[in-house]
């Protein structure tokens, strides 16, 4: 699949064609050479460098003999490469891949898959997916790499760039932290960011380098190589105008980086520092208070104990760090409130026979722990009894490209069906779909006779599917709604939920649910044609009983 490069591969930085070709380690230019610094300017007003907009650098008249916090050290920049191409196109011992959690080839690097060949697909799907700021690894196949290190990337919002960037760079730690445990030496790293993830790409290179570097600092003794790898001319301008903040090779960009660097380049790891989670402890007073304690002997009442006034020890405790604990009591209360109103809640529902609608609703730190609860019981389950009644199963998209999930009602038997494993497989097969906007098509066609669950148990299962499902779903197409099922979902639009239940659409024939998702991204039961022909008496529509095709009556 591969072929070699001719030893007259150009050195900048670019790659020599757009083919499947291996570029070995000595062909890719190394930071230190000579030929990487006539592209760089050090000129006072230099308007290549420019602050990061969420962390400044300090004035230049308050930096005074300021030391530079990353120094020179040659025997680090010679492990540094940096490489305009396909990170996957190099011979090295581990290629890294920026992918999403479920490790889906449709989210991975572009063209990785491709070049690594199908076998790299399957073993991802036996890794149970990879969460966010983590790395999974796995064998390279058809690439020049031995290893592929799969990550996961943050998603980027301006109100959370603390958690963001920590995540980030946790990402470039955890590649680097396995290369070493899997006894590999050399590693080619992309961007680790994607534009749907919306991370700006000049903060992200700020992390990347500083992360590696800082990495580097520790274990230099047990990495050969680290290559940045970018594929646009941004990105690549990006890392020469910021490599020599944090790789000087002189002297020279050594003073330079002082007055460049950002305020904030993170703790020994690289990780941003917040100053309200540091634990404050204070040292005790050299001198002893100038008033004694006063204690009270309480032998008398107390069983001998002595108790100290509290403004003795309040001068140990820091107020600010005392500040962020709640208090014990008031936590009490609050639990115990939300079991009463549990308890009292919604009793007129029970008695109609709705359900446990009881309780307050979840806060959206609870929703996440339980849904990554339930998503990590599913994954480690063998649940195939599930998948083969056909009840819930993956369609294809809808007429505006969003997937479309299929749930079949007649094939929902509560008699012959254990509720806790389905909604673990529900959980399972929604993951990969909510996490962007898609529909649902349900087909209630011959399920009016069969008994549902109740409302309590529909609100658990949105709790556990939680927000994303509820912001991401675009529309439930209901085929053959009955009486009674609208009268449902009227239910479910008062007690349950309104804004789900609100983007119900009811569709009476076929044909018109063919406007919204086309045929051939359907697969549907024989059934639902039979009892589309009984229902709509033959009009409008002819089913072909072979291939079941189904087009209009001339």
């Amino acid at each position: 699949m591969y072929h070699s490069v001719p030893a007259t591969i150009s050195r900048g930085g670019m790659p020599a064609d757009n083919g499947d070709t291996v570029v070995t380690l000595d062909q890719v230019p190394r930071w230190s050479d000579a030929d990487q610094r006539s592209s760089l300017q050090y000129e006072g007003d230099d308007p290549s460098f420019s602050y990061d907009p969420l962390a400044s650098a300090p004035e230049n008249g308050s930096l005074g003999n300021a030391v530079s916090r990353f120094p020179v050290d040659h025997e680090i920049n010679s492990k540094i490469y940096l490489w305009r191409g396909n990170p996957w196109n190099i011979e090295v011992d581990a290629v890294v891949n920026s992918t999403n959690e479920n490790l889906d080839e449709a989210y991975s690097s572009p063209g990785l898959h491709a070049a690594a060949g199908p076998n790299l697909a399957e073993e991802c799907a036996t890794l149970g997916g990879c969460r966010t700021g983590m790395a999974k690894v796995t064998k390279g196949f058809d690439l020049p790499a031995r290893r592929v290190i799969h990550t996961v990337g943050p998603k980027y919002a301006i109100k959370y760039h603390t958690a963001a960037e920590n995540a980030l760079s946790h990402c470039y730690r955890s590649c680097l932290e396995l290369l070493i445990e899997n006894g590999l030496l050399s590693i080619a790293m992309g961007c680790i960011y994607t534009e749907a993830k919306n991370y700006p790409r000049e903060p992200a290179a700020h992390v990347a380098i500083r992360t590696v570097r800082r990495f580097m600092e520790k274990q230099k003794d047990k990495i050969t190589a680290v290559v940045f790898c970018t594929t646009t001319a941004s990105d690549t301008e990006i890392y020469k105008r910021l490599l020599p903040l944090y790789f000087p090779r002189d002297k020279h960009e050594e003073e330079v980086a002082i007055t460049k660097l950002p305020a904030d380049v993170g703790d020994e790891n690289g990780e941003t520092i917040i100053d309200e989670r540091k634990i404050r402890i204070r040292p005790l007073p050299n001198k002893k208070p100038s008033k004694p304690p006063r204690s009270v002997d309480l032998s008398s009442n107390e069983g001998g104990l002595q108790r100290r006034d509290s403004h003795y020890f309040d001068a140990y405790l820091d107020p600010a760090f005392m500040s962020i604990i709640k208090d014990p009591d008031q936590r009490r209360k609050e639990q115990w409130e939300k079991s009463v109103q549990s308890k009292n809640g919604w009793n007129c529902a029970k008695l109609l026979g709705f359900g446990d609608l009881g309780g307050p609703p979840l806060s959206p730190a609870e929703e996440y722990s339980l849904h990554s609860r339930y998503l990590a019981k599913a994954n480690s389950l063998n649940l195939t009894e599930i998948a083969e009644m056909k009840i819930v199963y993956h369609g294809g998209v809808d007429s505006e490209g969003r997937p479309v999930m299929v749930i079949v009602g007649a094939h929902f038997l509560l008699r012959c069906l254990d509720l806790e494993r389905f909604i673990l497989y529900v959980v399972k097969e929604f993951e990969p779909l909510i996490q962007k906007p898609y529909s649902i098509v349900y087909f209630h066609s011959a399920a009016s006779l069969q008994v549902q669950p109740d409302f309590g148990w529909m609100r658990r299962l949105q709790q556990i599917l939680g927000r994303k499902h509820q912001r991401n779903l675009h529309a439930i197409y209901v085929l053959h709604p009955t009486l009674g099922l609208k009268a449902t979902v009227l239910g479910l639009q008062m007690f349950v939920d309104s804004l789900v239940w609100k983007k119900v659409v009811y569709v009476d024939r076929l044909l018109q649910l063919f406007r919204y998702v086309p045929r051939e991204q359907l697969t549907i039961p024989d059934f639902v044609f039979q009892h589309d022909l009984e229902v709509n008496g033959g009009k409008g529509l002819i089913v072909d009983p072979r291939t079941k095709y189904v087009y209009q009556r001339p």
